[in-house]
C-alpha cells in the first residue's frame, strides 16, 4: 500500500437529492467503496466511511417549481429514499448526512469566510442573464434555447441533453427564461472567484509528478485540464436556495454548489465526531480516498484540493479511484428519460437478492472503460456463477456432511496429495485478492475470490465423495473436511463483496467473523449510527454463531487448512442463491422496452411540435397587396372523387363566391356551415377539379401537422378587412 497510515478516511461522492440512486451510481462509486471499506476493516485498519446527500443547486429548485412545492420538500423526499436504499444494499456508511444541515451551513460558511478574510478570492463584476418579469438572475439551467451544435430547441444554458454538448448561455440561439418564457437581458452582478490559475504550478507537481500511480483516466483528465490552463471559478451565484454567502451586501447570493458540496465531507465528519474530526482531516498519518464517477474527477482532483490548499492544514487525497460510466442495455443511463434501474425499485422487485446486484455490478464494473448492464447478463451471472459455482459447492459440501457425519466437521484422517494441492492454491489467490483491492481493481479481486469457489467445486466433482462413501468413509471424511475448510475461506473472502450471502454462509457453518467493528476504538459515535439501529451492525458482521465456542473468523484465517476444528457442528443446509427465471428478467426487459417506446414517442412529438422555419423576408408593400377579409360559410360539400377537397360557398360581404379548399381531412361539411373565417380575397382565381376557386382560406398549420382556422375572436361583419 506504499506509505504507512494509521487510519483511512473514505468518502463517496454525495448523491444529488433530486432523484433515487440507480445502478450507474452504484457501479461507479458506492459498491466499490463499500468493498474497499469492508476489506480494510477486516484487515484491522482504522476506517471512517463518509457520505451524505448533496441538496443544493438549481435542478432541485426547478423540480420544486414543477412540483409546486419547496426545495426542502424535494430533498427531504429523496434523502430518505437514498439513505434507505443504501442501507438495503448493505452500503454501511458511518454517517449518511446532508448538506441542508445546520452544521454543514456553519462549516461551509466558515470555510468561505476564512478564504475571504485572507484575500484568497478575487471579486469580479460580470454581466449575466436576468429575467425582468421574474425579477431574478437566471442560473444556466434556467435559460433554454436552441443548441448551436445540434439544433435542439430545448437545450439548457449549461448543456444540451440531446447531443451532450457542454454549453454556456451565450452560445444558445434565441435564449429564453425557463421561469417566464421571456427574453432575458444582460445585467451586471458581483461574485467571488477561486483563482485556480494561481494553484496550477502546485497542482502540476502534486498530481503529474507525485501521483503517477492514479488510474489512467483520472491522471489523463487532470493532465488535460492542467495543460489547457486553469481559469478562476465562481464560488457564489445568484440564487435563493443554498448556503448564503456570509458577506455583508451579498443578499440573494449563495455558495455555488460545487464549492459547498465537497465541504459536506468535512461537515459530516464533524457531525459524527465533533471532538476528534480533525485527526481524520488534518493528520498526515491519515489516508484520504475519494470514490467518485468520472464526471467528478476535476472537482475532486483539482478544485477541492485547491480549496483545501488555500485554506491550509488539511490533508489531500492519496487516491481518487474514479470509474467510467455504466450503460443500460446499450444506451446511456438517463434519469430524465427514466432509462435506469433504480436501487429502491430493485430492492422491492428482488427481495433477498441484494448480493446478486452487488456481484453483477462489481463483476462488470466500468473501471477502465464504459461497460454495459443487461438483464440477460444479470440472469446469466446469477445462474451460472453464483448458483452453479459458489452456491452449488457450499450446498453439496454441507449436505454431504449432514448425511454422512451428522452435521459435524469430520477428521482429516486420510489425506491425499490432491488435498494439499488444492488447499495450497488458496494463499496465492488470497494474496491476489488483497493486491487487487489495495490497487482498486475490484473486478479482478472478485474474480480471484470466485476462483476459490471454482477450486472447491472442481475438487468435489473430481473426488466424488458420494461414491467414495460406499467403500471408504475415512477418505470421505478427509474430502469433506477439505471442502468445509474451503467453505470457511469463502465465508471470509466474500464478506467485502457479498455481505448478505457471507452472513448466510456463516450461519450455515455456525461461525462468526471479526469484521473490524473497533475501527474507531475509543471515539464517540456509534458504528453506522445513521444506517443501523443498536445491535444491528454487530449482528450483520458476526454471523450469529450458535455457541460461544464457535470459531470467529478473521481475514488472516483465509488460506489456513484448519479453520474449522474437528467435531464442530454445522448449521442447517440452506441454499445461498436461487435461480432467476426467464420470466423475471423478461418483465424487467419489457419495462425498459415500454420506457424506450415512450421516450421515442415523446421525442417524435417534441420534433413534431417544432415550428416551421421562417420564410424569407417580405416588404410592407408586398404585404399591403393582400386583401384579407372576414367571411361566413353558407354551403359546404365534398368535391366528388377526392379525399381532401371541400367546395365552400361563402359570403364575403362583397359577393358570394366559391372556394375549393383541401381541408376535408380536418373538417366535415357539417362542421363548416355558419363558421366565420378569414380569406385572402384578391388571390387570382384558378380552377380546381373543374371548379373555379376565388380566394384562399387562411389557416394555421400546427407543428404536429394539423390545420386549424384563423377565426375572429368575436363575430364581425362579413367583409371586414384584416391587416
Amino acid at each position: 500500500m506504499g506509505k504507512e497510515y494509521k487510519r483511512t478516511l473514505v468518502t463517496c461522492a454525495l448523491p444529488y437529492a433530486n432523484g433515487p440512486v440507480h445502478i450507474g451510481h452504484l457501479a461507479g462509486v458506492y459498491v466499490p467503496a463499500d468493498i474497499y471499506v469492508r476489506y480494510l476493516r477486516m484487515r484491522g485498519n482504522d476506517v471512517l466511511f463518509i457520505c451524505g446527500s448533496d441538496e443544493h443547486g438549481v435542478p432541485i429548485t426547478i423540480s420544486a417549481k414543477k412540483s409546486g412545492c419547496t426545495p426542502q420538500d424535494i430533498v427531504d423526499k429523496y434523502h430518505k429514499i437514498i439513505k434507505e436504499s443504501f442501507a438495503g444494499l448493505g452500503i454501511n456508511f458511518d454517517i449518511y448526512s446532508r448538506t441542508s444541515s445546520e452544521i454543514h451551513a456553519e462549516t461551509s460558511s466558515g470555510f468561505f469566510r476564512k478564504l475571504y478574510d485572507e484575500g484568497k478570492f478575487i471579486e469580479k463584476e460580470s454581466e449575466q442573464y436576468y429575467d425582468e418579469e421574474a425579477r431574478t438572475f437566471l442560473a444556466d439551467r434556467y435559460i433554454v434555447g436552441t443548441c448551436p451544435k445540434c439544433g435542439n430547441e430545448g437545450a439548457y444554458g449549461d448543456q444540451c441533453e440531446k447531443c451532450g454538448s457542454t454549453l454556456s448561455p451565450d452560445e444558445l440561439i434565441n435564449p429564453k427564461s425557463a421561469l417566464s418564457g421571456s427574453q432575458p437581458v444582460k445585467k451586471k452582478t458581483r461574485h467571488w472567484y477561486l483563482p485556480l490559475d494561481r494553484y496550477e504550478p502546485w497542482l502540476k507537481e502534486w498530481i503529474l509528478e507525485n501521483h503517477k500511480e492514479w488510474r489512467t483516466n483520472v491522471y489523463g483528465q487532470c493532465k488535460s485540464w492542467l495543460d489547457g490552463g486553469l481559469q478562476p471559478r465562481a464560488v457564489s451565484r445568484d440564487l435563493d436556495w443554498g448556503v448564503p454567502v456570509p458577506v455583508e451586501g451579498a443578499e440573494g447570493k449563495v455558495l455555488y454548489v460545487w464549492f459547498d458540496a465537497p465541504i459536506g465531507y468535512i461537515s459530516n465528519t464533524k457531525e459524527l465526531l465533533p471532538s476528534s474530526w480533525e485527526k481524520w482531516w488534518k493528520s498526515e498519518d491519515t489516508r484520504l480516498v475519494h470514490f467518485i464517477g468520472k464526471d467528478n474527477i476535476v472537482f475532486h482532483c483539482i478544485v477541492f484540493p485547491s480549496m483545501l490548499k488555500a485554506y491550509g492544514g488539511y490533508i489531500l487525497p492519496d487516491n481518487v479511484p474514479a470509474n467510467e460510466f455504466l450503460n443500460l442495455e446499450g444506451r446511456k443511463i438517463s434519469t430524465s428519460r427514466n432509462w435506469a434501474v433504480w436501487l429502491n425499485e430493485y430492492l422491492k422487485d428482488f427481495p433477498g437478492q441484494e448480493d446478486v446486484l452487488r456481484y453483477v455490478l462489481c463483476a462488470n464494473a466500468p473501471e477502465t472503460k464504459d461497460n454495459d448492464f443487461t438483464w440477460k447478463d444479470f440472469q446469466s451471472r446469477n445462474n451460472s456463477e453464483l448458483v452453479a459455482i459458489l452456491g452449488n459447492f457450499v450446498n453439496r459440501a454441507v449436505v454431504l456432511t449432514h448425511k454422512y457425519f451428522d452435521g459435524r466437521v469430520p477428521a482429516n484422517t486420510r489425506p491425499e496429495p490432491v488435498d494439499s494441492e488444492i488447499l495450497g492454491q488458496i494463499p496465492a489467490l488470497k494474496k491476489s485478492v488483497e493486491e487487487n483491492i489495495e490497487n482498486y481493481k475490484f473486478r479482478e479481486a472478485l474474480k480471484e475470490a470466485m476462483n476459490i469457489a471454482r477450486l472447491g467445486n472442481k475438487y468435489l466433482t473430481d473426488t466424488e465423495p458420494w461414491k467414495v462413501a460406499k467403500t471408504d468413509m475415512d477418505r470421505t471424511a478427509s474430502i469433506l473436511n477439505v471442502s468445509l475448510q474451503i467453505c470457511a475461506d469463502l465465508a471470509v473472502v466474500f464478506e467485502p463483496f457479498l455481505p448478505f450471502s457471507a452472513e448466510r454462509l456463516r450461519k450455515i457453518l455456525n461461525v462468526g467473523i471479526d469484521a473490524g467493528l473497533d475501527h474507531r476504538s475509543g471515539e464517540e459515535g456509534t458504528c453506522g449510527e445513521n444506517i443501523f439501529g443498536p445491535g444491528e451492525c454487530a449482528a450483520l458482521h458476526t454471523g450469529h454463531p450458535d455457541t460461544a465456542s464457535s470459531p470467529i473468523l478473521t481475514w488472516e484465517d483465509l488460506g489456513r487448512e484448519d479453520i474449522l476444528p474437528q467435531g464442530h457442528r454445522l448449521g442447517e443446509a440452506v441454499l445461498l442463491f436461487s435461480k432467476i427465471e426467464d420470466s423475471t428478467v423478461e418483465a424487467q426487459v419489457n419495462r425498459l422496452e415500454e420506457t424506450r417506446l415512450a421516450n421515442e414517442a415523446a421525442a417524435k412529438a417534441e420534433e413534431a411540435m417544432k415550428a416551421a422555419p421562417q420564410k424569407p423576408e417580405c416588404t410592407f408593400d408586398d404585404f399591403s397587396k393582400m386583401d384579407i377579409r372576414t367571411a361566413t360559410v353558407l354551403e359546404a360539400e365534398r368535391v366528388p372523387k377526392t379525399d381532401k377537397l371541400l367546395k365552400l360557398t361563402i359570403d364575403t360581404g362583397i359577393d358570394r363566391r366559391t372556394i375549393v379548399s383541401g381541408i376535408a381531412g380536418y373538417y366535415t361539411p357539417e362542421q363548416m356551415l355558419g363558421r366565420q373565417i378569414c380569406i385572402l380575397a384578391n388571390l387570382q382565381p384558378r380552377k380546381i377539379r373543374g371548379i373555379e376557386s376565388k380566394g384562399m382560406i387562411l389557416m394555421a398549420k400546427q407543428p404536429d401537422g394539423k390545420m386549424r382556422f384563423i377565426t375572429p375572436a368575436e363575430v364581425l361583419a362579413n367583409g371586414s378587412e384584416v391587416g
